[in-house]
């Protein structure tokens, strides 16, 4: 008989950071991950724009004003944060106190910099990149949300050219191709999955 112990441990909750440009599918993605009732804690961000159509307040964000996001800047009420295109986008430690506090893996959609911040903070974070099959699929997405200036969009179709070039950054990445977001979701959860399994699982801290 063997004397090794086959006993399942309990996984080690993970940090997961979903990531990737400006329209790439981040928010659909996070939103379908939702609609299939997974066991996560989703952290909701905090952003100082108004809501776009469809973004439900406490839902898809919180939304601020500027003024409330500088003074909870100033009280350092604030894991990350950054000025992005014009209005401000952050993850309160408050929302990370609660997902800490749940147990559960702690799933963050952040844009590229806020990723790379967060995995200064924490190096054990498990980071995924998303992006398209083609760079004009992205540029579509954009176009299709008219929801900015041109000045405006002429800036994030370039940024998120740039950020393209940033995923070996990442320990992972996935492509969103259209009208494919259940097998988008399904390989997300096969990382996950996968990481659970690891020999030497990642410790989150923070």
């Amino acid at each position: 008989m063997s004397d090794v112990d086959f006993t399942p441990v309990h996984p080690e909750p993970l940090l997961i950071v979903i990531s990737g440009p400006s329209g790439v599918g981040k928010d659909a993605v996070i939103q379908h991950m939702k609609e299939r009732h997974l066991d996560f804690h989703f952290v909701i961000t905090l952003a100082s724009r108004l809501p776009r159509p469809g973004e439900v307040d406490g839902v898809d964000y919180f939304f601020v004003t500027k003024e409330q996001f500088e003074a909870m800047v100033q009280a350092d009420e604030f894991l990350e944060y950054a000025w992005v295109y014009g209005e401000y986008k952050g993850i309160p430690k408050s929302q990370v106190r609660q997902a800490v506090a749940s147990g559960k893996d702690i799933v963050m959609r952040l844009d590229v910099q806020g990723a790379a911040t967060i995995r200064k903070i924490c190096p054990q974070a498990l980071s995924i990149f998303l992006t398209v099959e083609k760079e004009e699929d992205l540029v579509s997405h954009l176009y299709k949300r008219k929801s900015e200036t041109p000045e405006v969009l002429k800036v994030r179709i370039e940024t998120a050219r740039q950020e393209l070039r940033q995923v070996k950054e990442f320990d992972y990445f996935v492509i969103n191709r259209e009208n494919q977001i259940d097998n988008t979701v399904e390989i997300i959860m096969a990382i996950i999955r996968a990481e659970h399994q690891r020999t030497q699982p990642r410790r989150v801290s923070l």
